[in-house]
């Protein structure tokens, strides 16, 4: 076998699973913010809670909140952000979106992308990240 047979290709992001302090409360945050779909799979029982946008998004865990707190400042071992790519309309639209709903951002020029960076209600920082070059520059 070739390493051509063995490459995996990945088709694109399915979710991100995060630990939060209350469901309901995340899960309105996600869908009011973000525009997310909330998804329930009865089989599974009351978690995880599917957010999706497509085929991709977040799923909700319930946090154990005895467990000791970990920094969120720390740079140590954890899940640091995670990222949606939008269009440079959407991105635009997160911009007015954030600040009518009184919610702190800050914006980071990474020379491929901008980046609007927010918190949610358990001190996830979510990103939403839009393409400033043509593809072929950056995914080649």
């Amino acid at each position: 076998m070739t390493d051509k047979e063995h490459h995996i290709e990945i088709e694109f992001l399915d979710h991100v699973a995060i630990r939060v302090a209350d469901m309901e409360a995340s899960a309105a945050w996600y869908e009011k913010v973000l525009g997310l779909k909330r998804y329930s799979v009865p089989k599974w029982g009351d978690f995880p809670v599917f957010l999706l946008s497509g085929r991709s998004g977040i799923a909700l865990f319930p946090a154990n909140t005895t467990d000791p707190k970990l920094e969120p400042t720390s740079r140590n071992v954890k899940i640091d952000h995670f990222a949606f790519n939008v269009t440079k309309e959407n991105f635009e639209k997160a911009k007015k979106r954030y600040s009518e709903l009184g919610l702190e951002f800050s914006i980071q020029d990474h020379h491929y992308f901008d980046s609007i960076y927010t918190r949610d209600i358990d001190g996830h920082t979510v990103e939403l990240t839009t393409l400033k070059v043509h593809e072929s520059e950056f995914y080649k």
